[in-house]
């Protein structure tokens, strides 16, 4: 499969763009989330502006209290009805209720590729809380500096060719990667076609292979050192992976490598909107994670925008479910 080439200048004009456009994508985006009811209390602001916000303070990458003036330049251009105060943004970043909301937004924003994405790369990676310590001394908690540093894991699922985040999943930083995987595939495939996963070693086993072979799909992952070519369930999908891999490593590999874009999402992720993150409180933390994320899909939109001639139409399903 032929990844999507680089065209230079629209590739230049998309990055000079991108701060005016990514506002407006953002703006359309949240537009159609559903506003929760209020029976009492002192009017609160829209849900679609608090998200706005957040999101747009993550892609700025500036303190709340300097973002607010950026905000209330756009309010004036009408893409948020009202200017929050900084503390109410910091206050939202606190809410667990904000959490689905912005792990929807991740997999609405994702559905603009539906037509162009069929190979999907799964992986986790770190974020860092400011604090010292090793990564390997979360990740393995027996590790002595275990309790040094502190971590929260994202994990995700991207198309190949595009790198669009198509699900998310944030855990603690010593958590597992393979339990994840049937959300994020689960997830993939209610809005994709699904030809071939590919993961490494951490996902291989039987469960996974099943449920991609259940929706027609292979799993490309490698087996582990010490598999044996007959699982113990002496189940024949497993004997005829184990097979069919080993017998054609060139094929196989030919496939997996593919895998590595999922490690380029992190480092576009990482590079652009750091690294680490700010929060204080996990539920914060875990916000802020997806709100990095849902800024790398909206800036593949705009690439691709200008690369491939698209034209995004956010929440296209629900327009037509209530026309009908």
């Amino acid at each position: 499969m032929l990844l999507r080439p680089r065209k230079w200048p629209k590739y230049n004009a998309s990055q000079v763009h991108e701060p005016a456009k990514f506002p407006d994508l953002l703006h359309e985006l949240c537009a159609g989330v559903n506003e929760p009811t209020q029976p009492f209390g002192r009017p609160a602001f829209t849900m679609a502006d608090m998200l706005f916000a957040m999101v747009l303070k993550v892609y700025s990458k500036q303190p709340a209290r300097k973002f607010v003036d950026q905000l209330g330049r756009l309010h004036e251009g009408g893409l948020i009805s009202k200017v929050p105060c900084y503390n109410s943004i910091l206050h939202y970043f606190e809410l667990e209720t904000i959490t689905p909301h912005l792990r929807d937004l991740v997999v609405e924003s994702s559905k603009v590729m539906a037509g162009v994405e069929t190979v999907f790369a799964v992986d986790s990676t770190g974020f860092s809380i400011r604090r010292l310590g090793p990564w390997m001394g979360t990740r393995f908690e027996k590790h002595k500096l275990a309790e040094r540093r502190s971590w929260i894991k994202v994990h995700v699922m991207c198309g190949v060719v595009t790198k669009i985040v198509t699900a998310v999943e944030v855990s603690k930083g010593n958590a597992g990667d393979s339990p994840f995987f049937k959300l994020l595939y689960k997830t993939t495939a209610a809005n994709f076609e699904i030809r071939e996963v590919l993961a490494d070693k951490a996902y291989s086993s039987l469960e996974n292979m099943r449920l991609v072979s259940k929706g027609k799909g292979i799993l490309f992952s490698p087996f582990k050192n010490n598999a044996n070519p007959e699982h113990r369930t002496r189940d024949p999908l497993w004997k005829f992976l184990y097979h069919l891999f080993s017998m054609n490593l060139s094929w196989f590999y030919e496939h997996y490598h593919q895998r590595s874009n999922v490690e380029s999402v992190f480092s576009m992720i990482k590079r652009k909107f750091g690294e680490y993150l700010r929060s204080r409180t996990y539920t914060a933390q875990v916000n802020e994670a997806l709100c990095k994320v849902l800024c790398h899909n909206l800036c593949v939109i705009n690439d691709c925008m200008f690369q491939m001639d698209l034209e995004p139409e956010f929440w296209a399903q629900n327009d037509q479910a209530k026309a009908s």
